[in-house]
Formats: structure tokens, C-alpha cells, sequence
């Protein structure tokens, strides 16, 4: 079974050999395959785990750390080395900041992977008030400065007369995760756009301005940071009906049973309309690999490879949660993962 740890250090084995790659400086290498980032990633990668070492007896337990798209990249662009992470799990793009970083610590070539597509969720309980919201109704309820003015809702009904007096409360991951990036810009910026008609010339004008206005979420404990652990999120909405959760559509799906979804905008997030891009939470999802540490770490090539045998619409990581990419999607990226090639850095955002 691989080495699953969420938020904790990662350890590695002492190196078995050195190696120098020509091209970023010398990789090092060490007895394991090591994997930081995304909590909606990490169960996927942990399945490709699985089945790397069910078909490779001789291979040593990759060790996988669920630390958020944001802490992971921090991490993952340290350096390049033995000390660092091979992979990183993204629920977003890496940014040209994040590239700059890596660079600068010599980890310039980087294969950029679309492994599938995720949705940012909404749920409540069971039990809970049958909340149907829209962007606009998330951003007057979460956004720090809504329309440039401090946010003083506390009630749903607050935000919008249709909806129930019950506090906002929403419990959602933190800073440092993709998905908690992906709320910023796939819904509280989109409910800004709507509302806000100062909104897209800010943007224009002034993006970091546009930032702070739109995507900056409150602080004053309506929406709680509830760290990387999702399945933490489904236990506090049991216990807490009136309240929502914001986690990867992997673990919606997983814990149908307890929660129930969250229309945004009339439209549920389900495998279908996360596909097709009508949901408006949906999002790609990334791995991110230094190639100088393919040949110099054991068996990470081979567990890439892996990867791209179980993205499909009928494998394991669709079975998970996982939607699958459109075909093309899948192709380009089986293309990277065969030749290689890395990312170009003037394509990041």
C-alpha cells in the first residue's frame, strides 16, 4: 500500500545512487516516489499508487502528501533533488509566479498533465434547507469587501429575500488550496462581474484591485477554514444542517449519502454538466512533474505512464470520482506523458 499522510512531513529513504541531468543541474535520486498538493487530486494519485505497486512488487510505497495546490507548489518548487517532491497534485493551473519559483531553484522543465475535470461542490446536509444559490448570492455572502464596502450580511436572507434566515456558514478549505482558488475565480469573481457594475473595468484597469474586491473572501467566521481534509467538511455539515461545505465533486459524489448538492445558477454539479461546462464550478485538474527526476528517481516514469492507463471514462479514478477529460484532452496529454515534452512557461496565467 503507498505511504498516505495529509499535512504531515514527508520522509524519505536515504538516496540509492546520484545522478546528473545535463540539462537542470543534477536530479539526485531516493528509493520512492514522492507526491505533494491538491486534497481533490489526492485520492486519485493514491489509486495510481495502488495499482503502481500491485503490478511492481519491487517498488518502494510512493509517499503521498495532502497539502493543498498552493503549499504543495511551494514545496514541489523548492528545488530539484533528492529533498523535493517529484509531483505535484493540482486542482488548478500553476501560475507563472509558481513557474518563476521553480525555475529559479532550477526545476525549469516541468510536464504540465491534465489528468481529468473536478467541480468546485456546494452541499448541506441531509436534513439540511434545500439551498438553491447563484455566484451572485456567494459573492454578496462571502466576499470581504462586496462592492467595495465591508461585508455585514448574516443571514442568507441578507444576500437575497428568497432565501431562508439562517446564518451564513460555510465551511470550505483554506488559503493554500486549489480549490478554495477555484471558489475565488470560477464564483465569487463571476457573482462580482454580475452585481458590481464597476467590477470588469476594475479588472481591466487594475487586476490585483479587481482581486481584493471580488475574490477576497470575509474573515469574520462566515465562512470557516476547515483545512485539506474534505471528509472533515462532510462530518461538520452533519452536525451543523444549516450550514454548506465546499469540497472537490469527488467527494460529493463519495459522500452522497450523507449531503446532498447545491445548485449554483439552477444548475446541479453532476458528471454531466461538469463535462460539458455548464456547471459553473468546473475545473481541470493537474499533475505537474519535474523531468530531471525521471530518470533519476525509481520507477517514476513508469508510474505517469500509469496514470494515463486509468483516467479514461471507464477506469479506476472515473469509478473514484474523476470525470474524465474530452478526448482530445486525454490525447495531448498521453502525448506529454510519451515524449515528454515540457511545459511552456509564456502559457501560464
Amino acid at each position: 500500500m503507498p505511504m498516505i499522510r495529509a499535512v504531515m512531513p514527508i520522509v524519505l529513504l536515504a538516496l540509492v545512487t546520484a545522478c546528473h541531468d545535463q540539462a537542470s543541474g543534477g536530479a539526485g535520486a531516493r528509493a520512492q516516489i514522492t507526491a505533494v498538493g491538491s486534497s481533490t487530486v489526492y485520492p486519485f494519485t493514491t489509486i495510481v499508487a495502488e495499482q503502481y505497486l500491485a503490478n511492481n512488487s519491487d517498488a518502494r510505497p510512493p509517499v503521498i502528501e495532502s497539502t493543498g495546490t498552493g503549499a504543495g507548489m511551494k514545496l514541489f518548487c523548492a528545488g530539484i533533488g533528492a529533498a523535493h517532491p517529484d509531483i505535484e497534485n493540482a486542482s488548478r493551473r500553476m501560475k507563472r509566479s509558481e513557474y518563476d519559483a521553480c525555475a529559479r531553484n532550477g526545476a525549469r522543465e516541468l510536464l504540465e498533465i491534465q489528468i481529468g475535470i473536478d467541480g468546485v461542490a456546494f452541499a448541506e446536509a441531509k436534513n439540511g434547507p434545500r439551498m438553491a444559490l447563484t455566484p451572485a448570492d456567494l459573492y454578496r455572502a462571502l466576499a470581504a469587501t462586496p462592492s467595495g464596502r465591508p461585508n455585514t450580511a448574516r443571514t442568507w436572507r441578507d444576500v437575497n429575500l428568497s432565501l431562508p434566515t439562517i446564518p451564513i456558514q460555510v465551511y470550505g478549505p483554506p488559503a493554500t488550496s486549489g480549490t478554495r482558488d477555484a471558489l475565488a475565480e470560477l464564483i465569487l469573481a463571476k457573482g462580482c462581474e454580475a452585481v458590481d457594475p464597476q467590477a470588469k473595468a476594475l479588472k481591466a484597469r487594475d487586476e490585483e484591485a479587481f482581486k481584493a474586491r471580488c475574490q477576497r473572501v470575509r474573515e469574520d467566521g462566515a465562512y470557516v477554514d476547515a483545512g485539506e481534509n474534505d471528509n472533515l467538511i462532510v462530518q461538520k455539515l452533519t452536525a451543523n444542517p444549516n450550514a454548506i461545505g465546499v469540497f472537490g465533486y469527488s467527494y460529493l459524489e463519495e459522500n452522497a449519502g450523507a449531503v446532498n448538492a447545491v445548485p449554483i445558477a439552477g444548475i446541479a454539479p453532476t458528471e454531466a454538466s461538469i463535462a460539458d461546462g455548464s456547471y459553473p464550478g468546473a475545473r481541470p485538474l493537474y499533475l505537474y512533474v519535474k523531468k530531471a527526476h525521471l530518470d533519476a528517481v525509481p520507477g517514476l516514469r513508469q508510474f505517469i505512464r500509469h496514470y494515463a492507463r486509468l483516467w479514461g471514462a471507464d477506469g479506476p479514478l472515473a469509478r473514484r470520482g474523476l470525470i474524465a477529460a474530452p478526448a482530445y484532452v486525454q490525447a495531448r496529454a498521453g502525448a506529454i506523458v510519451r515524449s515528454e515534452t515540457p511545459l511552456d512557461p509564456a502559457e501560464l496565467p
